[in-house]
């Protein structure tokens, strides 16, 4: 299959490093996801291995493929990949992620009916098929206590400072404005990315999503969670590649964003955040090397 004459309907965004076994696994749910009549698929190959880079060319030819020997991480790698698109549909999707059938025209169908909609992200599952709280709403104080990765949520996920803060409990069964999707897979209408200039290329991974959606949010766009189509995530297979880098690039991106978003007293607050932040990524690297060098130890 040869890739269509532009324009496309939909074009869908991958970054790639070092995932060919997923990423494989994911072009081939596109292939049933979208229509390729109409749509495209775009993946940035960070950091390419030419020969695994060859094979995916072989088994799927209609897609573009841009090769990068660096990583200068994935808003960049999406914003490269955005500026060789033609859609008028962005469709960012991670490269262990599968889609289901159909969750290309179901995304366009939004942007075409409801013109006031900038992104739309669908429920995500994990590998094992549990909900992720792929919409959420911006930080805040209770995030600390009730978001994605914190401790109160991990051991009482019922809590109401994580309920209020994860938006996509089961009982979520109908489309509701979110502030910010998760970039595991999120649409976006072109005309949103090109009036925001893409993702903040200063963000290297994470939180980069949640920069988007409050950009697209203050300049008046909607950002809609569709728990009526869905995709599994794998998850973090690129991040674990490099663990004490991916955790370190997590608390940089925090503060990013508490320096860019946290209005007029993020200056005053702002050393107290860093010295947080610095706690928090101390413990964090802390138990990782201590579980790694328990695992090794018994694995002896």
């Amino acid at each position: 299959m040869s890739p269509i004459a532009a324009p496309a309907r939909l074009s869908a965004l991958i970054v790639n490093y070092r995932s060919y076994d997923e990423l494989e696994v994911c072009l081939t749910s596109l292939t049933r996801a979208l229509d390729l009549s109409l749509d495209e698929i775009v993946v940035v190959d960070h950091d390419s291995d030419p020969a695994r880079r060859a094979g995916i060319a072989e088994r799927f030819p209609y897609v573009r493929l841009v090769p990068s020997d660096a990583n200068p991480g994935f808003g960049a790698g999406i914003n490269a990949a955005a500026a060789r698109a033609t859609g008028r549909v962005l469709l960012v999707l991670n490269p262990d992620a599968e889609a289901s059938p159909g969750v290309g025209g179901h995304m366009v169908n939004w942007f075409d009916t409801e013109p006031s909609v900038g992104m739309v992200g669908p429920l995500v599952r994990t590998g094992d098929g549990v909900i992720d709280a792929s919409a959420r709403r911006f930080p805040g104080w209770s995030t600390v206590f009730g978001g994605r990765s914190a401790w109160l949520t991990r051991a009482w996920p019922g809590n109401p400072m994580s309920r209020r803060n994860l938006l996509t409990g089961p009982e979520v069964t109908e489309p509701l404005d979110v502030d910010w999707l998760s970039g595991a897979c999120m649409a976006i209408r072109r005309e949103v990315f090109d009036q925001l200039a893409g993702f903040d290329e200063q963000f290297f991974m994470y939180w980069e999503d949640a920069d988007l959606c409050k950009r697209a949010r203050e300049a008046g766009w909607r950002v809609v969670y569709d728990p009526r189509v869905s995709v599994r995530h794998l998850g973090s297979r690129s991040s674990n590649k490099r663990p004490i880098a991916s955790t370190i690039a997590f608390h940089r991106s925090v503060l990013r964003y508490y320096l860019k978003h946290g209005g007029p007293a993020r200056v005053v607050g702002a050393p107290f955040v860093y010295l947080a932040l610095q706690a928090r990524l101390a413990f964090t690297v802390a138990r990782a090397t201590l579980g790694a060098a328990r695992h090794e130890h018994e694995g002896h």
